[in-house]
């Protein structure tokens, strides 16, 4: 089985549900509320390993309640979580308002930014011995860079989710595989259209466009794989769901359009259920 280490956040999801959401300066009543465990490296490392891959999560949590149930649920998972260490700083939250089909996310980052390059280089034996290894923007850009150099000298495979976006140098996606933004973070990342800047990076770059589904360039031409029509009832983590069934797909060994499609399959299952973590199928859930 191909072993994939996951690198980034692990938060705890306050999620209120509203009929649509509140002006500037406006209070409503809201329809329903939840706590979910969330953060885009552990939502990414649940996804695949729901989806039936060896996984192993590096990051930090607090050392609080909200620390120790986090973990504790990664595990339920079978996800190794020895790496993970437990910092002064709290556990990450993210705090989520849904609706009228979308959701709106701050991040609180907490422990999340202590996840540092001399931590790294501690878990340096884990990431060389790692066939892929999956980044987000929610731990230190410095550190993110420091494991994409890594990787890129080592020849380990690295999928970069640039999420929440950042200003991302050149040199950085030069050196990673896959890089997988949204239409906002790919057209802010190169100032241009979506469709110029795919062509600048064929099979490289994949940009997820909700409910026009996925497009990269082939080197021939831009391609488009339409989203599967369903009824969304939760938008939260289908990124992060895309993303780990990619993973799982490309370790597989399959093609990249079938390791795309295989993502979205697996997202149009999560937007059909609430939450992130939970939303997620497993690999029978995926027709």
């Amino acid at each position: 089985m191909k072993k994939i280490v996951v690198i980034g956040s692990i938060n705890v999801d306050l999620v209120a549900t509203c009929d649509r959401f509140p002006k500037a300066g406006e209070t409503l009543f809201g329809k329903d509320f939840a706590i979910y465990f969330g953060g885009k490296g552990a939502n990414q490392a649940v996804c695949a390993a729901k989806l039936g891959a060896d996984v192993t999560m590096i990051g930090c949590v607090g050392d609080d309640d909200h620390g120790k149930s986090a973990i504790a649920n990664l595990d339920k998972f079978n996800i190794n979580t020895k790496e993970i260490i437990k910092t002064k700083s709290p556990t990450g939250v993210a705090l989520i308002t849904v609706a009228d089909h979308d959701n709106q996310i701050i991040v609180i980052s907490g422990a999340n930014k202590e996840v540092s390059c001399d931590m790294i280089n501690e878990k340096i034996s884990v990431i060389d011995n790692a066939d892929l290894v999956m980044l987000q923007l929610e731990i230190p850009l410095n550190t993110v860079k420091m494991i994409v150099d890594h990787c890129h000298k080592k020849k380990i495979k690295v999928i970069l989710n640039p999420a929440p976006y950042n200003d991302i140098a050149k040199e950085l996606i030069d050196k990673v595989d896959y890089m997988t933004p949204n239409k906002i973070e790919l057209e802010s990342m190169f100032n241009m259209d979506h469709k110029k800047a795919l062509a600048l990076y064929p099979n490289k770059l994949i940009m997820t466009a909700g409910s026009e589904g996925v497009y990269y360039h082939d080197d021939d031409s831009l391609i488009n794989i339409p989203a599967q029509k369903v009824d969304v009832v939760d938008t939260t983590g289908a990124g992060d769901t895309f993303n780990g069934a990619l993973a799982v797909a490309l370790t597989s060994g399959k093609s990249l359009r079938e390791s795309i499609i295989f993502g979205q399959k697996a997202a149009s299952v999560a937007i059909g259920k609430m939450g992130a973590q939970t939303a997620m199928p497993y690999l029978n859930e995926i027709k």
